[in-house]
């Protein structure tokens, strides 16, 4: 058992006794990981500093419920996957009932453009708005945060084998959605040689 298991152990007892600390620490242990992985699940222009507070009210409610002490990091994670899932829901549900009664689903807000990186991050969200909730979290958690399938089954609770389903179809929509947009097609090429990730993760990324 490593050395990061025993702390987030050590953390989990002192949070199930309510110590003054443990809340604290669990903020400065995790907020970095959670905030990243909002900003780039949710995408730019999202105020993360809500939903944040939300996951470690959940995770400090919940804690003593789980199982493996050492297993925190990954509850921290499952959880805020969940809640950025259920936005996008609520997100994507909004979409398509603003497309059913106005036949326009684009935002109200009115988005500004400084850059090439930034408008192509600005277009690639918008590829990523068009996948379902939960294949549009499984992308983001592999092709963005990199993280083991494995892993990401276990934050969805969905078996390996239908995450790679889903991850094959997420990709290959994201992939095909890419070469329709001009714009974001020859940004890729320009950048990365074809590269999507490369290319759309750069720089601009928030």
């Amino acid at each position: 058992m490593g050395q990061r298991e025993l702390e987030d152990a050590d953390l989990v007892r002192a949070l199930i006794a309510r110590e003054p600390h443990a809340a604290r620490a669990l903020w400065r242990r995790f907020a970095p990981m959670v905030f990243r992985i909002l900003r780039r699940t949710l995408g730019p222009g999202h105020d993360v500093e809500d939903f944040a507070q939300e996951i470690f009210l959940c995770v400090f409610e919940k804690v003593s419920k789980l199982r493996e002490p050492t297993a925190l990091r990954k509850f921290v994670i499952s959880t805020t996957v969940l809640t950025s899932r259920s936005e996008i829901r609520r997100r994507w549900v909004r979409r398509w009932i603003r497309l059913a009664v106005t036949g326009d689903a684009s935002e109200d807000a009115i988005i500004e453009v400084d850059t090439d990186s930034r408008e192509a991050l600005w277009r690639f969200y918008g590829v990523l708005d068009r996948l379902r909730p939960r294949d549009r979290t499984l992308f983001v958690m592999r092709y963005i945060e990199e993280r083991p399938l494995m892993q990401a089954a276990e934050a969805l609770g969905i078996s390996l084998a239908t995450t790679k389903r889903r991850l094959a179809r997420a990709q290959a929509k994201v992939q095909l959605l890419v070469e329709r947009d001009p714009v974001l097609c020859d940004y890729v090429t320009r950048h990365a040689g074809g590269e999507l990730m490369s290319a759309v993760m750069g720089e601009g990324h928030p």
